[in-house]
Formats: C-alpha cells, structure tokens, sequence
C-alpha cells in the first residue's frame, strides 16, 4: 500500500508511476473519495466536540432550568419546558447525525481501500521505461573459463547436447507420466539421482546463506489467511495464480491460500509489530515448497521442469530502516550472494534490469538473473536446440510497500527512543528454485556419453557422489 499522505501531496507521481508500469487505477477517484471520507470526519469531529460540550453543560444548565420551572407558570413555564425538551433533545440529535455519518464513512471506505491496495508502488526514475519483459536490458554476464557465448554448445563443448528432458529420462530422474497421472498438467516426480540432486542444491543453498552471509533459517507457513496474501502485495494483483482453499464453505472461518514465495511467511512474520531499531536489518532465509497456478501460462513450457505447479525454493528477505541508500545496497548484495553461488556452481547467466512494464505492482526496482539452458531457444534443422537463458533469480526493491500494509514499522532510537515511529523496508530475492535450476545444473554440466559431472559444492550432500550415469 502506498502512502496516502505522498499521494495527496503528489498525486501525479503516482499517476505516472502507474502508467509506466501499465497499471490501470483511477487516481481521480480514489482523491475525491479521500476529500469525501476527510470531510465526514471533519463534521463528525465537530459534533463529537459539541458532544462534549453539552455533557458538560447540561446538568447545570437543567438544574437551573428545573428550579425556575417549579416557581414558573403560564407562558414562562411553557417557555421553560420548552427550552428543557430542547436541551434534552439536543444529545440525541447530535448522536443521530454522527450515527449518519459513520454509515457514510463506511459506504465510502470498501471502494477507498480497494483503490488504495490497487495503487501500484512508483518505480525509481532511474529504472528504464517499457512496457514488457521484451524491454529489459542486459547490465552483466558472467560464465566459466572455456565458456564462450558467441558459440553454440556444440562449438565450446565438441558434442551435441542433450536437454534436460533427455537427460532426466536417460539416468531416470524425472517421472512425468506418475507426476500427471498423480496430479494434473506441469507435475513431476523427481526420483533417485534426481530427487538427491534436488535436496543437496536446497541444502547447499540454506548453508551457503546461513553460515557464509549470516542470515537467520526460519521456517515459515506456506498455508496462509488471506490478510498475509494482501499485506505482502500479492493480492488483489496475483489472485489469479493462487491456490485457495475454501475452508469457509467447510465451516473453517475463513479460507486459507497457498503461497507461491517463501516471502509471504518471511514478510509476515512481524505484521503489526513494532521492531527495535537495535535489530535491524532482520536477514532471513527460508526453504519452502511453493505452489502457482501459472494462470495465463497455457501452451508456455508446457515440457519439463521449467514451468511447474509446485516447487521448492530457498528465498532471502532483507528488513531494514527507512533508508533508499541502505536499501540500494541491500538489493546489490543480495544479487551478490546469488552470482557467488551461482560461480561456485560454475552456471553461465546474465543480469536484466526490469523495465517499469515488468516490475509488477509492488516493486519500485527488479533485477533478473537469468542462467543459461542450452535446452531452450530455437530448434535448429537437426533438432539441436541453439540455447537461451531462463529466468531463475529475481531480486526485489519495494522500499515501504510491504511493510505498510502489514502495519510493520519500528521505532528510531529503539525501545528508548521518543520519536514517532516509521515503516521498515523490505527486499527480496531467490537464492535457489529447484527443481528450475536442475535445467542448467543437467544441461551445462553434461558429458558427451550424457553422463553428468555434479559440481564440487553439491556433492558432499550427494554422500561424495561426483557423476551421474
């Protein structure tokens, strides 16, 4: 949620910001809708003052009034029963009229609030304006020595290679037939070597972060109320590509959602929470199965492991003071962690800026880290597949985004501090997504007999296994 306080000061920021990142949301609308819900309760403080006043007023003044009333008569006591009826009448009145306006103030408030969490987050101005991911630009690659990406794989290795689909079926991998059989389209069953694989990358990856950067591993719910979906942006944009579950319909209380990021229970951890300054940055991992629908996804990578209804993945948050310098620097570390690993496990990529027509709601800057899978791109005559990078990293800047609409704040000073408090900042970024990355690991690492070399990192959580096949 954005600042309503920023918006009314500068409205056209938003305006713009919506535009460049093709979101539609009437701005003009939600304002008026603002000055209208202002105005009611400008009124309504006003009579709640008067309130007061009389509560205050009224006993005296009826004593008075009723002592005169006793020695009063013809037209003086009518005059004075009349002015006590009025005096009496006057609280009731003015608790009607507030009455009145709270129903107004609630007529108002559902169409205000839902335009306020529709608002997407401005992106920074120095994120390159487009309005696909066809508009992304490269800002670095990197690959292993004797990897050049001017040559095909057949040029830098000397044999042909297989896909990973090739490859999963050759060492018995991958089960597709018992995944869909199982549990519909995009489903799997990672088996033996494969299911190993898998585990050791998610194990290698919580190490890597815990014990050489100093996160904290937490294990967080992946089954969660709809208010975490909503304070963590992913709702009402993203409703589509969640699984729900309707636990209202069973007599639940209220329905539950599958997360499709570790980043909802991470971020949702301190909903409502006041943190000591002292504390931050909060630095967490955790490792968790996510699950999404891949709406809109029909006929994309409907083959193998890239495109899939569940999965693991070992994700990093940041949660920080409000400051866009620290916050920067947050964001290149965190992508600094991935490269590390990434190098370690000896996997070409590439870094994308996103343009503002791919940030998504909540993001005021993204980057990409694409690896590349010499099973994807074009098909040439032959049938060999030229290769091209996927998108396995996506690192996440949302400044107060997030943690304004889980009410997550802390106070400047720590517990001692006198000020008033102020909303934290948040990032994110992946640091493995299996089995997605198993794509690169199989294809890139793959022998010319299809056997294949596990990189060093892995293979103490392979039991000192070196090769598959």
């Amino acid at each position: 949620m954005i600042d309503l306080k920023a918006l009314r000061e500068n409205p056209t920021r938003f305006t713009e910001g919506a535009r460049k990142k093709g979101v539609a949301v009437d701005i003009d609308r939600l304002l008026a809708l603002d000055a209208s819900r202002r105005e009611l309760l400008m009124k309504q403080e006003s009579l709640r003052a008067e309130q007061k006043r009389l509560s205050k007023e009224t006993g005296p003044k009826l004593g008075q009034l009723m002592g005169r009333l006793k020695k009063a008569g013809g037209d003086e006591k009518a005059a004075l029963e009349s002015e006590i009826e009025s005096i009496k009448a006057a609280p009731v009145r003015l608790k009607d009229e507030i009455q009145a306006l709270d129903e107004k103030i609630t007529g108002v408030e559902p169409e205000l609030h839902a335009l306020l969490l529709s608002v997407p987050l401005p992106p920074d101005d120095d994120v390159p304006v487009g309005a696909s991911s066809d508009d992304n630009t490269e800002l670095r690659r990197w690959a292993p020595a004797g990897w050049d990406f001017s040559k095909t794989f057949e040029q830098n290795k000397g044999f042909r290679p297989r896909t990973h689909l090739e490859l999963c079926a050759m060492h018995g991998l991958v089960d597709f037939p018992r995944g869909v059989k199982l549990a519909g389209s995009r489903s799997y069953i990672l088996t033996g070597d494969g299911m190993r694989l898998h585990q050791a990358i998610l194990r290698y990856a919580v190490d890597f972060m815990t014990n050489e950067n100093s996160f904290t591993p937490m294990s967080v719910p992946v089954l969660v109320r709809e208010e975490a979906m909503v304070g963590t942006g992913f709702f009402p944009a993203g409703r589509e590509q969640a699984y729900q579950i309707n636990e209202a319909d069973r007599g639940g209380g209220y329905d539950m959602f599958l997360t499709g990021t570790g980043e909802v229970g991470l971020m949702g951890l301190h909903q409502d929470e006041i943190l000591d300054e002292a504390t931050l940055p909060r630095r967490y991992i955790t490792v968790s199965t996510c699950f999404r629908r891949e709406a809109g996804a029909a006929g994309k990578d409907t083959a193998g492991l890239y495109r899939i209804h569940q999965f693991d993945k070992v994700e990093q948050v940041v949660i920080d003071v409000a400051d866009e310098a620290k916050s920067r620097a947050h964001h290149k570390a965190m992508m600094g962690f991935v490269e590390t690993l990434l190098q370690r496990l000896g996997l070409p990529y590439r870094l994308l800026q996103c343009c503002t027509g791919d940030l998504g709601v909540k993001n005021a800057d993204m980057v990409d880290i694409e690896c590349w899978m010499p099973g994807r791109g074009e098909t040439g005559p032959d049938g060999t597949p030229a290769g091209d990078f996927g998108e396995t990293h996506s690192a996440s800047r949302l400044y107060d985004y997030q943690c304004r609409r889980l009410n997550m704040r802390y106070r400047p000073g720590g517990d001692t501090g006198q000020g008033a408090t102020a909303f934290c900042y948040s990032l994110n970024n992946t640091v493995a997504a299996s089995p997605r990355i198993l794509i690169p690991l199989l294809e890139m690492h793959q022998n010319a007999d299809g056997s294949v070399e596990i990189p060093e990192p892995l293979r103490p959580y392979m039991n000192g296994q070196s090769k598959i096949g």
